[in-house]
């Protein structure tokens, strides 16, 4: 079974729910990411979503944008962050899928590479899924075949301001989980999210059965218990790659403690 159907198959049956931390592959190191990733992990993270840096993303905001620039500007490349994750997926939590780990990825890079030749080289490093925010569903039934051969996850995001009728096509379409945008617009912190969300979210699950997990704006433990009741997962990137930005001010590991501490506080949230 793959990683990311396992975890929610074991949550569900615990009655729990996944948090869910992003950050950027390279910033500021690749060495540090590996740090990162162990930390989330120790403080309730059940999947991490690693974002490979990309010079014109689609959905980002600025936080995140200037993270890619960072990542790019010390020339990371696409096989490094394949090397990242196998390394990853061999040491503690990550052998065996107990936390799996997903790539937050540009269609752009999937299809330069080309897309089962990209999706085999994901596989054999170790993603369990991968997530392409820029790959409309019309186009898409190839990319979801190949990604099924090579028993990767497909995960496909909702908006807000997506009509049902395609909500729906989505939803049969996405594997792992669907991604639920909370809000209108680019990932960024927000104070409050909108009210309707919960609605949508309400529909949704009479549309699939699939875990339906909640990014963009999440940020707070007030917005995870907002969410709990109607969500399979909350995911949270904004809040913690902004912590990047202390660079030069503070040590890198006390950085990483501090984005340790700020997972636990989200999810011991959701757990609560």
């Amino acid at each position: 079974m793959n990683p990311i159907d396992a975890l929610f198959q074991r949550l569900r049956s615990q009655q729990r729910k996944a948090f869910i931390p992003f950050f950027t592959a390279g910033d500021p190191d690749l060495e540090t990411t590996a740090k990162l990733a162990h930390e989330v992990a120790r403080h309730g993270a059940s999947l991490i979503e690693i974002g490979f840096p990309y010079s014109d993303p689609i959905a980002d905001g600025a936080v995140i944008q200037a993270s890619y620039t960072r990542a790019l500007n010390k020339g990371l490349t696409i096989d490094q962050i394949f090397a990242l994750v196998r390394q990853l997926v061999q040491q503690g939590p990550f052998k065996g899928g107990e936390v799996p780990l997903a790539g937050m990825v540009s269609y752009s890079l999937v299809h330069h590479r080309g897309p089962d030749n990209f999706l085999a080289q994901a596989a054999e490093a170790g993603l369990s899924g991968v997530i392409v925010p820029d790959l409309p569903i019309e186009e898409a039934a190839e990319l979801a075949r190949l990604a099924t051969a090579r028993d990767v996850k497909l995960i496909q995001l909702v908006t807000p301001t997506t009509p049902r009728d395609r909500a729906t096509r989505i939803a049969r379409m996405s594997t792992g989980f669907l991604y639920c945008v909370s809000v209108v617009g680019i990932t960024g912190e927000r104070q409050e999210l909108p009210a309707e969300l919960l609605d949508q979210l309400c529909w949704l699950r009479t549309q699939t059965d699939l875990p339906l997990c909640v990014g963009f704006g999440v940020s707070k433990p007030e917005h995870v218990r907002m969410l709990k009741p109607a969500v399979d997962g909350v995911i949270v990137g904004s809040a913690i790659v902004r912590r990047w930005e202390q660079i030069g001010t503070k040590p890198i590991d006390a950085i990483v403690r501090e984005i340790g501490d700020h997972v636990e506080l989200l999810s011991n949230a959701l757990a609560e």
